[in-house]
């Protein structure tokens, strides 16, 4: 079983490979969290996948809160399940100490480097075309070797791009991040440009946003919205914005 979650497409993309060389079934939480799916069963030679993006260089709150309210059991004698763990996240450039914030001991960790999608900072933006085949083709071959060691259920690996002082970024930066950074309120349409296609709410992961075709998007100002800005990216006429710190910058999902 692979529990994944993703927004703009790279851990999906990532999560799916897992899942076609392993023939394990996937769970997207969003999907378990909205249903209420909290408890599997799983047989002792059966694999368990973590798969899902660094948020500012933590696990996402989302993951986060998934994983401390699943059950999972073992199929032959309905004792709690014991058998190979492993975890795959994604991030556009380093992972700190993420891992730390990962409620689920693990045997082996990966991290891959993808496409940068965050775009909330001002110093941070879109790769450029040329660095996003490099990121996916590099992150390709990575993947394959990832499989073949989840397949074989390899032990003690821990190929992680922390980059440098990872305690300070996934710390007192994570903890900005998460208190302060981790809200919808800066979302807004710019309405010449929005032709109302519905395409943002749809696209939403955690349905945060009010709208549909032919309606203008609003989003609900409450606590679920993850600004993973899949909204932002996939908008066809570049017409939202958060704030001000996305003006005249890229836009990104994986295709």
């Amino acid at each position: 079983m692979i529990l994944y979650f993703s927004a703009t497409g790279n851990t999906k993309w990532a999560a799916m490979k897992l899942a076609a060389a392993t023939r394990d079934n996937l769970v997207y939480i969003p999907d378990a969290l909205k249903n209420k799916e909290f408890e599997y069963q799983l047989s002792p030679d059966e694999r368990l996948g973590i798969v899902f993006p660094v948020h500012g260089w933590r696990v996402p709150i989302i993951v986060r809160e998934f994983l401390q309210r699943i059950s999972i059991i073992s199929s032959s004698d309905h004792k709690k399940w014991s058998g190979y763990t492993y975890c795959v996240c994604t991030a556009g450039d380093s992972i700190g100490k993420a891992l730390r914030y990962l409620p689920f001991k693990v045997d082996a960790a990966w991290s891959l480097i993808m496409p940068e999608a965050y775009v909330g900072l001002p110093f941070m933006d879109v790769d450029t075309k040329e660095n996003e085949r490099l990121k996916i083709s590099k992150a390709g071959e990575q993947l394959k070797r990832i499989c073949e060691d989840v397949f074989d259920k390899k032990t003690g690996i821990s190929e992680l791009v922390e980059g440098p002082i990872p305690s300070f970024f996934s710390g007192p930066v994570g903890g900005f991040f998460e208190k302060h950074l981790i809200t919808d309120k800066p979302f807004h349409v710019e309405k010449e440009r929005c032709v109302k296609c519905g395409i943002c709410a749809n696209v939403c992961p955690v349905n945060n946003i009010i709208g549909g075709k032919g309606t203008m998007p609003e989003w609900k100002k409450q606590k679920e919205c993850l600004v993973c800005f899949n909204c932002y990216h996939h908008c066809p006429h570049h017409a939202i914005e958060y704030g001000h710190r996305t003006k005249n910058k890229g836009q990104y999902y994986f295709k």
